[in-house]
């Protein structure tokens, strides 16, 4: 008897340890489109602490946003896909954004606020925050190797997913996505 009940318990502390897991597996089986592209990890990884610039110009890290679903973009004024995405980026985060979840785009290298300011204007996107990380630092930390670059952090800060290029963020996969990965705190 006491192998039963010992072997019930493992079995259930399993169960338990995995949910966030088969919500990440759940998430991953429902890419189609432009999702296909969204690489989800086997393992949750931990990012960094390095500091970015807050539109504000204060330092901040990506500590800041935990307990928060984050989609992190990484752009650039000089970017032709990230033209065409951040639309959707900013699409997705007026249909999702709240206390658990936010769309964080970083201009990464030289980006002057003007232009920055002037790209987002010509584009029609005003609900997406003007970070910057001007040197780098960030961006290279993260291994962020050309632009754009979305990266999926889960609300311990562990980054989940992650996508080269550019994508419809807004479409309804991405949304169902997201939806799944917010659903129990993946």
């Amino acid at each position: 008897m006491p192998k039963l009940l010992s072997a019930l318990l493992y079995t259930a502390l399993i169960a338990v340890a995995n949910t966030g897991h088969a919500d990440v597996a759940a998430a991953e089986a429902m890419r189609e489109g432009d999702m296909r592209k969204l690489v989800f990890h086997s393992d949750a990884m931990e990012t960094t602490d390095v500091a970015f610039t807050s539109e504000d110009g204060q330092d901040m890290t990506l500590a800041d946003f935990a307990g928060k679903h984050v989609v992190l973009n990484f752009w650039a004024t000089w970017c032709a896909p990230c033209r065409k995405e951040m639309p959707h980026l900013s699409d997705l985060q007026t249909q999702l954004g709240s206390d658990e979840f936010e769309v964080v785009t970083i201009a990464t290298g030289r980006n002057p606020r003007p232009a920055m300011e002037r790209f987002l204007a010509e584009i029609g996107v005003d609900n997406l925050p003007l970070h910057t990380d001007p040197r780098q630092r960030l961006a290279r930390n993260m291994g962020v190797l050309g632009l754009p670059v979305t990266v999926i952090l889960n609300p311990a800060g562990q980054e989940i997913a992650r996508m080269q290029g550019e994508a419809d963020w807004s479409g309804d996969n991405a949304i169902a996505i997201m939806q799944t990965l917010m659903a129990n705190g993946s």
